[in-house]
């Protein structure tokens, strides 16, 4: 008599449910993840371009236009918009707001507008 050998269905069930269930708890969390990647990333552009905006003031001795403030800005996919630095996050286009006050109050509608105060780009 010859003893047979291999995995029976019930075996080979219980390891698809496993792997399913294994699955179904990791695929949220790598979502989340990348969600919380690009918040971080905005924050980080906001926080370059306020940078850059420092250097620009000390280089210049004067306030940058929204284009001599993206000449400043390091980095792939930046440029000036007539409301702000535009960014590329993830494929995506996204604005730093500028303002023509210190207040952040008024912001500004031409890429020749003085920048005088950046805010933070929100996802």
């Amino acid at each position: 008599m010859s003893k047979q050998s291999g995995f029976t269905l019930i075996e080979l069930v219980m390891v698809i449910v496993i792997l399913g269930i294994l699955g179904a708890i990791a695929v949220p969390k790598f979502v989340d993840l990348s969600a919380g990647a690009t918040t971080a990333a905005g924050k980080g552009m906001s926080g370059a371009v306020k940078a850059a905006h420092a250097i620009a003031i000390a280089d210049l001795k004067t306030f940058p236009t929204v284009t001599e403030l993206a000449t400043y800005v390091n980095g792939e996919g930046v440029g000036a918009a007539a409301t702000g630095i535009t960014v590329d996050i993830n494929g995506s286009s996204a604005t730093v707001p500028t303002f023509t006050d210190s207040t952040c109050a008024t912001a500004t509608t031409a890429v020749g507008n003085t920048v005088e105060c950046v805010g933070t780009l929100s996802l």
